[in-house]
């Protein structure tokens, strides 16, 4: 089942692109595959960025209603469910914009690394996806797929990922109504993030073929990209 509804038709949907593509261009494939996912579970994303400027709105009446009914879990959690449904808040969201992502980095190393391109396997292809007539594995004439240890496109990647994270981080600040210890600490987490996660990228792409590193490099700039579109959307709607 893991194969068939979800490695084939990435898979299928990643060779159709090489085809179509100028001069059958890999790197030009990943990119448009990601844009086309991302644009397909836009929703998943913006609901995710929602739910944490919510959160963040809401967390003054989410610490009142903890301290309000800290010996009481069931009426805790009914009021805080409640609350979640006034201000629209999905508390699941980000979760769901998280694993969206890993089916297209799953298909890419079933096309570059099980498969081995280019080498295709055409006993995977649907009847209407044919074989394309050549695959470059040269993005762009200049950055071989294949290759691990690029320098240059680790450290790209990791400062796109540190702009992402940030960007996290300044929609879920502590809440000034926290304990002193309990902000300190969630700021400790918070920094922990910011540099953690980039230099797990960067660490990443330079031990992963290039193409990985394209990846991620699109997915950030994709996420950058969501976010000032939906910050523009919402602040538009608070003065309308």
């Amino acid at each position: 089942m893991f194969g068939t509804f979800l490695i084939n038709p990435l898979y299928n949907a990643f060779i159709f692109l090489i085809g179509v593509m100028p001069g059958g261009d890999a790197g030009l494939a990943i990119i448009v595959m990601t844009l086309v996912v991302r644009a397909v579970f836009y929703p998943a994303f913006t609901a995710s960025i929602r739910t944490q400027m919510g959160m963040q709105a809401a967390q003054a009446e989410i610490d009142e209603i903890n301290k309000k009914y800290k010996d009481n879990t069931d009426e805790k959690a009914k009021r805080t469910m409640e609350l979640f449904k006034e201000k629209n808040i999905r508390p699941l969201a980000g979760f769901v914009a998280l694993i969206v992502q890993i089916p297209i980095f799953i298909a890419l190393y079933y096309a570059f690394f099980r498969e081995g391109l280019p080498h295709i396997a055409t006993n995977l292809l649907y009847s209407f996806v044919h074989a394309p007539a050549a695959v470059n594995l040269e993005f762009l004439g200049f950055l071989n797929l294949l290759l691990p240890h690029n320098i240059p496109l680790s450290l790209v990647v990791g400062a796109l990922q540190y702009a992402v994270v940030r960007l996290s981080v300044m929609r879920s600040s502590p809440s000034p109504h926290l304990a002193p210890e309990k902000a300190q600490a969630q700021k400790m987490q918070q920094n922990l993030m910011l540099y953690f996660m980039p230099a797990l990228y960067v660490v990443l792409c330079y031990s992963l073929p290039a193409a990985a590193g394209l990846y991620f490099a699109t997915t950030n700039l994709i996420s950058l990209g969501q976010e000032m579109l939906i910050r523009r959307q919402l602040v538009k709607r608070k003065h309308a």
